[in-house]
């Protein structure tokens, strides 16, 4: 016994449901060692016997884990004392053991179905063969059935399936990849699928028909219910969108591989390696346009694909995404064609995971209804990311990603809760140094999307351990979130800005604790002055901000109408610009834009904002770009937020134009954009028929300059030279590509958001960084 070590070893990160159990039993049952290794709360505890060496390379191994789903985070060694780890008897898999929380608990995301199960899915030979819900340790539900940690059968959805013999078998083998797999199933004993009377294959073949027919049908995926149909007919896509009330937002494309998805974009080597990877997320891509080269018809040896021109009006990419269960590969494979794969819900509502719900709300949507008798516990919408060179960026951060934590440079005195914003709505739960941002909500518009939101809320937080004492939200008094965490019982709650948090959220993404340049362009928020700002330059650290520079205030004539309404806009900005020195453009010059609107409609909004009746004024980057729409016609009325800007963006495409005549001026204090000169010479491009594209690229290239411009102004008078970009404009890949350039030049550093979307999406995340560094210095006076 000489020579031999007793270790307690406690593991915390994603390390529940990922196989890491099982990666510890082999490793220990390799080494010889003596002991066991279980679930206890949130984490993972191994105690282990055996030669000093030998328990050093165990532990090596569990800082480096093999499970390619595992993240260790913190590991903990200490003695093992008394008799605890008995001698001689092997190494085992104990129980799980729940026990109140002393460490940070984090559930794991769902993951796609894996390369191995797939194999057996279209195995004629395997007993899975074709059996929809095949998943093992590395792959399949995670976040979606999770109703209780430590992370065991039942305390999940699966509880309700007891294991059969041959899986129970599985289970218990320390050699098979399904060793304490718990969302373990086959088809003796797992859930089934239904459609209408119909169960299992001919199921799976009555939904396959109606979508082949040209019907739309409700699928219920991972997350909650989806609405699927064939990508590549018009009238399919058409009647879908007029049956969910969603006339211009692009539509996701589900496509069987990775060869079909090169026929419809173009696919980098980063883009192939976002679509591949376990979370499967949605990536917005250069679409094609059209038929596939020659050359690439004959390397993958199948026909052209074109998707319908419905799918993705406005704009030049394609949202597509591959798989993500078996069950879709099975739709797939059975209509051999791409599908739109929406979420399963009418506009403004959220997504439905319980049958009955499903029924009740897209009853008039949907031909028929693939489900299953497998329980959804929680709601997760599908995630969306971009590419931009060798980056991914993050634009919805759900399915597959959250509620995965994330970093925190100032570690939270308190438990805190981030409430965030109004649209694209996320909450963010935070402890210690991690942050754990909630799935997708949507906008809280809503009775259900709120409720929605609550019932996440209430979930996530019994998970996590994390109860808070403090919570930070917006300045808007109207926003719900808002009004939310003003009935939380907390102990403290923290009024954040809304462009602070947008700035904040960057750069706590980077471990940045240090002050910086911040520029945040958006729609809308509350300032701290009363009015709305948008477009905004700010000095700022996590813990504070001064503002040093913004855009022009423009009036938004009828204030939402004015938002779903870019000619409206454009009106604002002609006829009530705020003065700063720069001739407004003259009537004349506007003759060619306000010729072709209503007249009635034109003299009524001229008559508001002169009389500033019912006519907010914002200093807004995003309006004017929907402004700057609507004077070039791509879009007199928009129906999602961000049309029109995705329309300016579509009909600059790849063109390279100087920019047109902008205009700085110093205002209490502060530079100012003033885009009077700017309006000026695109509406004298209008008039001699300059091209559109070329308008468009033009007006992105003065954006980025101006930008460059202010925050040379900022860092001349003292400022960082590290520069945090957010804010829902820098989704934008062009304006974001030349901003980086210009600022580049300039020899600063740059950082926008990656994992956080730059959008109203990472605003909660902001919030508690900020609370987070605001409490701490209280703490330190």
């Amino acid at each position: 016994m000489s020579g031999r070590i007793a270790r307690r070893i406690r593991v915390f990160g994603r390390v529940q449901g990922v196989g890491f159990r099982p990666y510890v039993h082999r490793t220990a049952t390799a080494l010889g060692l003596d002991g066991w290794v279980s679930n206890v709360d949130g984490h993972v505890e191994v105690s282990v016997c055996g030669p000093a060496e030998t328990v050093r390379a165990l532990v090596a191994g569990i800082r480096a884990p093999v499970p390619p789903l595992a993240v260790v985070r913190h590991v903990v060694v200490g003695d093992e004392h008394g008799d605890r780890t008995p001698v001689g008897r092997g190494f085992t898999v104990r129980p799980s053991r729940a026990r109140p929380c002393d460490g940070p608990r984090e559930v794991p995301p769902d993951a796609a179905v894996c390369d191995a199960c797939l194999r057996e899915l279209f195995d004629p030979a395997d007993r899975r063969y074709r059996y929809p819900f095949v998943n093992c340790a590395d792959c399949g539900p995670r976040a979606t059935l999770i109703e209780d940690l430590p992370y065991d059968r039942v305390r999940t959805t699966m509880r309700r399936f007891p294991l059969c013999p041959a899986c129970a078998a599985e289970y218990a083998d320390p050699a098979d990849r399904r060793f304490h797999a718990e969302p373990l199933a086959c088809p003796a004993c797992g859930p089934h699928l239904t459609w209408s009377d119909l169960t299992g294959e001919k199921a799976l073949r009555a939904a396959v028909a109606a979508v082949a027919a040209g019907g739309v049908i409700a699928v219920k995926g991972l997350g909650g219910f989806q609405l699927v149909c064939d990508a590549t007919s018009a009238e399919a896509v058409s009647e879908l969108r007029r049956r969910k009330h969603r006339p211009d937002k692009p539509f996701a494309v589900m496509v069987r591989d990775l060869a079909t998805a090169r026929r419809l974009a173009y696919i980098g080597r980063t883009e192939r390696d976002v679509l591949t990877s376990p979370a499967h997320p949605v990536v917005l891509l250069r679409a094609r346009g059209v038929h596939e080269p020659a050359g690439d018809r004959r390397r993958t040896r199948a026909r052209a694909v074109r998707l319908a021109p419905q799918v993705q009006p406005g704009t030049r990419r394609a949202g597509l995404f591959l798989p993500t269960t078996a069950l879709h590969h099975l739709l797939l494979r059975g209509l051999d064609r791409p599908l739109i794969v929406t979420s399963g819900n009418l506009a403004g509502e959220p997504i439905a995971v319980d049958d009955d719900e499903a029924r009740r709300a897209l009853g008039a949507v949907a031909d028929g209804f693939l489900t299953h008798d497998r329980p959804i516990h929680a709601r997760y919408d599908d995630s969306v990311v971009h590419v931009l060179g060798r980056r991914s960026l993050t634009l919805r951060r759900a399915r597959g990603y959250a509620p995965a934590p994330l970093a925190l440079p100032v570690p939270a005195p308190l438990s805190l809760a981030g409430a965030g914003a109004q649209l694209k709505h996320t909450f963010t739960l935070a402890e210690h140094d991690r942050a754990h941002i909630g799935t997708h909500t949507g906008d809280l518009a809503s009775a259900a999307t709120h409720e929605a939101f609550r019932a996440s809320f209430a979930d996530l937080s019994r998970l996590t351990g994390i109860r808070p004492r403090a919570v930070a939200h917006d300045l808007h008094p109207g926003y719900l979130s808002t009004q939310w965490a003003r009935g939380l019982p907390v102990e403290r709650r923290i009024a954040v800005q809304h462009h602070h948090a947008h700035v904040a959220a960057v750069a706590a993404e980077h471990a940045l604790a240090e002050p910086f340049v911040g520029v945040a362009y958006d729609g809308l928020g509350a300032g701290d002055d009363g009015t709305l700002w948008g477009g905004e330059v700010l000095v700022a650290d996590l813990a504070g901000y001064r503002r040093v520079g913004r855009f022009a205030r423009a009036p938004l004539p009828g204030g939402e109408a004015a938002v779903r309404r870019p000619t409206r806009m454009a009106l604002g900005y002609l006829h009530g610009l705020e003065a700063l020195g720069a001739p407004r453009p003259a009537a004349w010059q506007a003759r060619p834009f306000t010729d072709r609107l209503d007249a009635r409609e034109t003299e009524t909004v001229c008559r508001m904002v002169e009389r500033g009746v019912n006519c907010p004024r914002a200093s807004s980057a995003g309006r004017l770009f929907d402004a700057v729409a609507g004077l070039l016609g791509l879009g007199d009325t928009v129906s999602y937020e961000g049309q029109a800007a995705v329309a300016l963006e579509s009909a600059a495409g790849g063109l390279r134009t100087g920019a047109l005549p902008w205009r700085l001026t110093r205002t209490d204090g502060l530079w100012v954009y003033d885009p009077a000169p700017t309006l000026t010479a695109l509406l004298e491009g209008v008039a001699d028929d300059v091209a559109v594209g070329r308008l468009a690229a033009a007006f992105h290239s003065t954006v980025a300059e101006v930008t460059a411009a202010l925050v040379e102004r900022a860092v001349a008078a003292g400022a960082p030279r590290t520069v945090c970009l957010g804010g829902g404009c820098f989704q934008n890949r062009r304006l974001l590509t030349d901003v980086e350039r210009l600022l580049r030049a300039q020899d600063l550093r740059v950082l926008t958001g990656h994992a956080v979307p730059v959008n109203d999406a990472g605003i909660s995340y902001g919030q508690v960084a900020v609370a987070s560094a605001l409490l701490a210095r209280e703490k330190e006076r």
